[in-house]
């Protein structure tokens, strides 16, 4: 074992050997050196096999004296002898060495390596390798504190790395080449005090630069990342700008200015080459892109420093050096400054385009590093590469990582608080020139690029938006780029219509038209949207980004304006309809402040008032159910049905009376020709869009939206029950996003509690069923979707139904009989055969106890029970066909005198009522044999 000092306590160190208890005391002083080495010898010899099971422990010799006299052999033998068994020899001794001692005898052990180094003539690289290595753990553990010596010492490990033949960084193994940099770094930070700064002194600038270069090329051509790596590193460590801290001081203002002089002779060639690494193939790695962003903004903040070149004079002379130096030698004036500034713009620019696309999120986070090192410290001399920075800050606001995302909102704040000044314009400003910018060359970018530049453009516009909050009013209230925006927006969300399986979807299930009356409605609005394929992108992303941009445009913008405009572009043409109809939903979504997440310069503060959203809200609600927008041809069936009714004049005022009057469709049949697919397609969509933005409407308003549900119940009870079934879908969303607003429990309250004004209506309409064919359908979905409470309000409405349908029953019997139908579905639900007719609805759970109650009373009631109930029910379903039969024969003046006399001869009443009950029957059969025509 390695003993303590002994108990004399002079200094000397006791070695057990652990064998036979012998001890050996190495006594300290330069004289005897002769015999104190044969009994270091001694010593070393027994304590070999403890050496070579590594239980050194400690450092033994922590004198200058010890030291040297255990050093002095291996360093003599590794002088007569350069091999690698000698280096490795010499470094297992190190170990046994204090840091103290191996400080005072730092040139004496470095002497035989670097003249193992020195030695003219090939060497083989496992020696050279050793010898670095050696070399490396030696400066790893002293410091260097003559200037010659760090001075030769980094032109010898240079020089390794170099070929005077080609001119070019020597073909070494990759091992070699990595403990040479090593060692560079390392030599670097063992640089003593004031040491360090005497190595940067222009007389040096070649050898300087002869390092840079090697490095700057191992950067760009080594194929290992470790090797790439540790070469940005040790530029880094080179040009003072590591983060390590083994640096001992800071420099003062005077300092920094002459290593910026001195560093900007290698900017064109450190940045050109940074450059081209960091723009290069992405299976290079992240870690050697990141390390070379970083290098690139500390080496380009440093130099281009606004607060150095504050500090320059015009007239500063330039030091006294050789002429080859002199010519190196920049000096950073005013035109310097400005040059150097425009070409750095062009290699940010392309920086900025590659990074921030790259997959890995550690390498985006890095550029927002590097645009604030550049915005804070360069935004005067960079005045040019300003806006591009910004840009690329603003398209990571939305990235998909939320660190980058956390990062970039951090720094946008700190720049927007600490009012970054970028030449003479302010941070809003430029962003307010990059939104104008942009907004002018949106609509040839939405035509030009593929679904990743869409959704690189979109992110940007997005968080532009995000940032100016409602400084964006400035560009919107810009008639020319509010315009380019619009159409950007319109061009870009076109619907592909080409889909034959979208008018192929039909409805052909009644229950389909209903919705459980235990489910209410808890869904948002938003989560309704139908999927959709659009013509120019197919990434569902690009989708999303676009909503949110049209929410932030309703949340900050002027509604009034961007409604207008947006109904504008609605009414001018069929091909900007479902477009403009989309942007409208989102609009209103956005102005009621639902949904929209700003992480910006600004809260959320919704700029519309209620009163401007209810108005907006209404003139919507108009435009999606008018006539011509309605009422559209879905299917062939619908045009040749529209064909056998008069269309009512535009100029015709609607019957009004306190209930929603449909408007026909606003084509002749006959009048163009048959209508195509895709037109179909269109339509269809263009009726999903609008049901879709109904409920939107409804959510934004909130219980306000009660007010409006005379004029939006109706219709879209008209289209749940539409034959297509994406209509009927979205009909069907946009009621229980009502009854969400409204506050309904579900979708059976909503109708029964408007129930009035839905049957008025329906019976006007009725009258008129050749300006109004849709409202049979009105009807048989309010039955499919209420209970028994409704029947006292229909039972007018079911005799009008049987008139109308006398009247019409050879062209539009399948509507009817597809009322009848959902009727005796209704009866047979609310009425179920128990034979205790509910007191005002019946329920499935009343309906469950009815039937329990029944079956208690055992077989005979049941069977009683059961009887009763059919006899009423045939009776009554008897009386209610042979009173219509009188009735129609009464209307129509049919009434003859036999009848008259059957009704007071003896008998006559038997007869008459057998006659009317076999025609009944007749005309029962009649209709059960055509039976519902689905269309």
């Amino acid at each position: 074992m390695l003993g303590q000092n002994g108990p004399s306590g002079g200094g000397e160190k006791t070695f057990d050997s652990g064998a036979n208890g012998e001890t050996l005391r190495a006594q300290p002083g330069w004289h005897s050196l002769a015999l104190f080495q044969s009994e270091k010898r001694c010593a070393f010899d027994r304590l070999r096999p403890l050496r070579e099971e590594g239980c050194w422990a400690m450092a033994v010799f922590d004198t200058p004296q010890e030291a040297f006299g255990f050093l002095r052999p291996v360093c003599v033998q590794l002088t007569k002898a350069q091999t690698v068994e000698n280096v490795e020899h010499l470094q297992a001794q190190l170990r046994a060495v204090g840091d103290s001692a191996l400080q005072e005898l730092q040139q004496y052990v470095l002497f035989p390596l670097r003249f193992a180094l020195k030695t003219p003539g090939p060497k083989r690289e496992r020696l050279l390798q050793s010898v670095v290595e050696c070399l490396t753990s030696v400066l790893s553990a002293t410091c260097v504190k003559d200037p010659g010596l760090l001075q030769e010492l980094f032109s010898e490990l240079s020089a390794c790395l170099y070929s005077p033949a080609s001119q070019k960084p020597a073909a070494l193994s990759e091992e070699l080449k990595l403990a040479v940099i090593r060692a560079l770094s390392t030599l670097m930070h063992s640089a003593y005090g004031d040491i360090i700064l005497a190595f940067y002194q222009p007389a040096l600038l070649p050898r300087l630069g002869f390092a840079v270069s090697l490095l700057l090329d191992l950067t760009e051509q080594e194929k290992s990342k470790e090797i790439k790596t540790a070469a940005v590193h040790c530029l880094q460590v080179l040009l003072l700008q590591c983060e390590c801290g083994d640096h001992p001081r800071s420099l003062d203002e005077s300092e920094q200015m002459e290593l910026g002089d001195l560093f900007a002779s290698f900017l064109p060639g450190i940045s050109t080459a940074l450059t081209r690494v960091i723009t290069g193939d992405f299976k290079q790695g992240h870690s050697t892109v990141v390390s070379s962003l970083r290098l690139f903004h500390k080496t380009v903040g440093f130099i281009m420093a606004d607060e150095q070149l504050r500090r320059i004079s015009g007239a500063q002379a330039m030091p006294a050096v050789e002429q080859r130096v002199a010519e190196l030698m920049i000096h950073r004036k005013a035109d310097w400054v400005k040059n150097t500034g425009a070409k750095l713009a062009l290699l940010l620019k392309r920086i900025i385009e590659c990074v921030s696309i790259h997959p890995h999120w550690k390498v985006r986070l890095e550029l927002v590093e590097l645009v604030e090192t550049l915005l804070v410290k360069c935004g005067q001399s960079l005045v040019e590469s300003a806006s591009p920075l910004l840009k690329a800050l603003v398209s990571l606001v939305n990235d998909e990582s939320p660190q980058v995302q956390v990062r970039c909102s951090k720094t946008l704040r700190h720049l927007a608080d600490q009012q970054v000044v970028v030449g003479s314009r302010a941070f809003t400003d430029i962003l307010s020139e990059n939104l104008h910018s942009l907004a002018t060359s949106l609509p040839r970018l939405m035509n030009s690029q593929d679904d990743q530049g869409k959704f690189s453009t979109l992110s940007l516009l997005l968080g532009y938006l995000k940032l100016l909050g409602p400084k964006v009013n400035l560009v919107l209230h810009s008639m020319a780029h509010l315009q380019r925006l619009s159409k950007a927006l319109i061009q870009v969300l076109e619907l592909d219509v080409t889909d034959v399986k979208v008018v192929e979807e039909r409805r052909w299930h009644t229950h389909e038209l209903s919705a459980s009356p235990e489910a209410p409605a808890t869904a948002r609005p938003w989560n309704h949207v139908q999927r959709r394929y659009f013509r120019f992108f197919t990434d569902e992303r690009v989708f999303l980004l676009l909503r949110q941009i049209c929410q932030l445009l309703g949340c900050y913008g002027n509604l009034y304006l961007l409604v207008d405009h947006f109904l504008e572009l609605y009414r001018e043409s069929v091909v900007y309809r479902k477009q403009a109809a989309m942007i409208l939903n989102e609009l209103v979504i956005g102005a009621a402040g639902l949904e929209v997440v700003v992480e910006g310069l600004y809260a959320k503060s919704p700029q519309a008032s209620p009163e401007d959203l209810r108005d907006s809200i209404t003139a919507v609600l108009e435009e999606y159910t008018s006539q011509e927008n309605w009422y559209l041809v879905t299917c062939i069936e619908a045009e040749e049905m529209g064909g056998e009714f008069t269309v009512q004049p535009p100029g015709l005022p609607a019957i009004t009376s306190g209930a929603h009057t449909c408007q026909v469709a606003s084509f002749q049949a006959g009048s163009k020709p048959s209508p195509t697919i895709c037109t179909m397609n269109s339509n269809i969509w263009q009726i999903c869009i609008q049901l879709e933005g109904i409920g939107h409407l409804a959510y934004a308003l909130g219980q306000d939206f009660r007010l409006l549900l005379m004029s939006a119940l109706y219709p879209t009870l008209e289209k749940a029950g539409d034959q297509s079934l994406l209509i009927s879908q979205a009909a069907m969303g946009a009621m229980m996003d009502m009854c969400l607003a409204c506050g309904y429990d579900s979708l059976q309250h909503l109708i029964n509690d408007n129930s009035d004004y839905l049957v008025n209506g329906i019976s006007l309409n009725l009258r008129h069923l050749a300006q109004h064919p849709h409202t049979p359908k009105v009807l048989e979905v309010m039955l499919r979707n209420s209970d028994a409470s409704l029947l006292p309000l229909v039972a007018d409405v079911v005799q009008d139904v049987l008139a109308t349908l006398d009247q019409f029953h050879d062209t539009r019997a399948a509507s009817f009989v597809g009322v009848l139908h959902a009727l005796l579905a209704a009866l047979a639900q609310w009425y179920p055969a128990t034979g205790q007719p509910p007191e005002q609805s019946v329920g499935q759970e009343d309906s469950h106890w009815s039937r329990r109650a029944t079956l208690e009373k055992g077989p005979a009631a049941t069977t009683a029970t059961t009887t009763t109930t059919t006899s009423i029910t045939a009776e009554d379903l008897e009386q209610f066909v042979l009173n219509y039969l009188k009735e129609k024969e009464a209307a129509e003046g049919n009434v003859s005198d036999v009848d008259d006399e059957e009704a007071v001869l003896p008998g006559s009443q038997e007869r008459g009522s057998s006659r009317q009950l076999s025609a009944a029957h007749s005309f029962y059969q009649k209709e059960v044999s055509q039976g519902p025509r689905m269309t």
